[in-house]
């Protein structure tokens, strides 16, 4: 992953160097299209996965139409490209990418690009009809770093189509939600001030003049709410203990509500190795971010709790130790720059010895870019030809 984002970052600064001399669709696609494929994998100069000029029998299209790149994964296509030239402006992507998309069901992604900027689309409104609103835009001559864990998503050798519709949907939804949410704290709606009221057990009658009244005063305690959690968020010294949660968490309380079995399992083969129920939540939730193809298992000790890939002691992903004071999470790659950013990011501390503490077992939900680089550390048998211990 680490060397993944560093070619992104010097392929951004390529394309700012080199764009404005791109002035043809051919030169875009030499200079700056094609380079980015060889980085995610699909080489070029292999025609079993990229093949330029793709053309079959699309209902609809014509003789002459032929999408500029199809990429193909095990000998089945998964994504088309259309290409224009660097100064084209992409708003209106060419109708004949959709007629392709629509004919290939295997095809999960259409790509439309000017090499400064890709926009990807997919399949959300209707199943095997290209969308008209991009779920994904990244512009490599203003990166945005946040993106950089999805791209590694579209690598060949990630390129999983429901995995990647799943972001889309999270994507699609993240940047809704978003938009709602910044909406109605910077100028609250009737609703919104509404709902603030009832949860906060006022005593009157909520007709429009009322609402109307206390909407500024709906607005200044939002902007306290925030300023107060940016505050304290930046001066927090200790993350909450996993377990047990606090007694009036919601969280908890919905889990006892549904029956989950919170009790801790004792090996009988050792009794001293005891399996806790924020153990076995753990494992779920790295179950839930790499998927069920992962070939994952887990195993607990007297000292911590492992996830191993194929069951390998020797290639463990991460170690769980949950009978500390701060429960914390360790992982089997170096916790570099990049990676306490996406730490940090996510709302989380570092322990001692590189550890990552963890407030309640779906908190490691927020750092998946991590897991999936533990997962690719541990599937490369060139890290474990000259080591054996675990």
């Amino acid at each position: 992953m680490e060397s993944f984002t560093a070619r992104l970052h010097k392929h951004s600064e390529h394309v700012k160097s080199v764009g404005s001399y791109c002035t043809t669709e051919e030169t875009t696609k030499q200079a700056l299209i094609l380079p980015l494929l060889d980085i995610l994998g699909f080489s070029p100069f292999d025609p079993t996965r990229v093949k330029a000029e793709y053309g079959a029998d699309f209902p609809g299209a014509k003789i002459s139409e032929r999408v500029d790149y199809a990429l193909f994964c095990h000998g089945v296509p998964v994504m088309f490209i259309e290409a224009k030239a660097r100064g084209e402006n992409l708003s209106n992507h060419s109708p004949q990418l959709s007629r392709y998309f629509n004919a290939t069901p295997e095809v999960t992604i259409g790509a439309v690009t000017n090499g400064r900027e890709w926009r990807f689309f997919t399949d959300l409104v209707n199943k095997n009809v290209m969308d008209t609103t991009p779920f994904l835009t990244v512009d490599f001559e203003d990166m945005d770093v946040d993106l950089l864990p999805r791209l590694n998503r579209f690598r060949h050798d990630e390129f999983k189509p429901e995995a990647l519709r799943t972001l889309a949907e999270e994507t699609v939804y993240l940047n809704a939600f978003t938009k709602v949410i910044s909406q109605s704290l910077r100028e609250p709606d009737a609703e919104f001030v509404k709902y603030v009221a009832g949860r906060a057990d006022v005593q009157r009658q909520f007709n429009a003049r009322f609402l109307e009244g206390i909407a500024p005063i709906v607005k200044q305690a939002v902007e306290r709410a925030v300023s107060n959690m940016v505050v304290s968020g930046l001066s927090a010294r200790e993350t909450p203990a996993l377990t047990p949660p606090a007694p009036d968490s919601e969280l908890q309380e919905q889990r006892e509500d549904s029956g989950e079995a919170r009790t801790d399992v004792i090996d009988p083969a050792n009794p001293r190795i005891v399996t806790t129920y924020a153990e076995r939540r753990l494992f779920e939730i790295v179950q839930e971010i790499l998927g069920d193809a992962a070939e994952i298992a887990a195993k607990d000790t007297e000292s911590y709790y492992s996830v191993l890939y194929q069951n390998k002691v020797n290639r463990w992903l991460l170690r769980f130790h949950s009978d500390k004071r701060q429960p914390c999470v360790s992982v089997c790659v170096p916790l570099t720059d990049e990676r306490k950013h996406e730490i940090a990011r996510a709302g989380l501390q570092l322990g001692t010895g590189d550890t990552i503490l963890l407030g309640q077992p779906e908190h490691l939900a927020r750092i998946s870019g991590i897991v999936f680089d533990a997962l690719a550390y541990c599937q490369d048998d060139a890290n474990f030809k000259r080591s054996s211990h675990s």
